[in-house]
């Protein structure tokens, strides 16, 4: 279980954990009025999302039965089901028209599979492609709508071509550090439909920008 200021995690359900990747892409996401969860796990960005956007409507999906469960039972135990629906499906076969996607994707593409097969489809991209996410967010987003995803920082290029092979362009770009003289370890990456000017900006893991952006979550 994990606390947070105004809901709890609960997450023994769920394959993948909650994680900074996770929080980071809640913080830091642009929303709207309507937004989509893609993978939601359990149920943190969409929470986050909820807290931040008054006005949203979140929808959060996930093909996992167990991460499906976890989701609804902590929208639940937040008291946020009417802001947050919770579907079991793939994003591949939603319908619907949002102001914002986010997603914390499955990223492992060229290593061996674990042999859990809950955590496999967390965390390996076969049940969702990079290609596949971009198609999805091309179809659901608004015209003036905004993706926003965190990948490690060596697949960093893969979104970013198979974002451009689709037709989007980077809006957003955060490199972020677990220790200020070293490479990034993590990429917040945000696309819109139509061309713009792209905001680059670096943050370290516990620095002052990075517990302005967390500040409102984190006990």
């Amino acid at each position: 279980m994990f606390q947070f200021k105004q809901f709890t995690i609960r997450q023994d359900r769920c394959a993948m954990k909650v994680g900074t990747d996770g929080v980071l892409l809640g913080a830091w996401a642009h929303g709207g009025d309507s937004i989509l969860d893609v993978g939601t796990g359990t149920g943190l960005i969409a929470l986050m999302m909820v807290q931040r956007f008054s006005k949203a409507q979140v929808t959060a999906i996930d093909i996992d039965e167990g991460a499906f469960r976890q989701a609804i039972e902590n929208v639940k135990n937040a008291d946020c089901q009417d802001r947050v629906v919770v579907l079991h499906e793939q994003v591949q076969n939603h319908e619907g028209q949002y102001d914002a996607v986010v997603s914390n994707p499955p990223f492992f593409i060229d290593s061996l599979n674990a042999p859990d097969a809950q955590r496999n489809t967390a965390r390996h991209a076969e049940t969702l492609t990079y290609a596949e996410l971009m198609e999805a967010a091309w179809r659901l987003l608004k015209d003036d709508g905004e993706l926003s995803v965190v990948v490690p920082f060596d697949y960093r290029q893969r979104m970013e071509d198979e974002a451009t092979f689709r037709g989007f362009f980077p809006s957003r770009v955060c490199a972020v550090k677990t220790v200020e003289r070293k490479p990034a370890k993590r990429y917040l990456l945000a696309f819109r439909k139509h061309p713009c000017q792209c905001v680059k900006e670096t943050m370290t893991v516990g620095d002052e920008q990075y517990r302005q952006l967390t500040g409102d979550f984190y006990l």
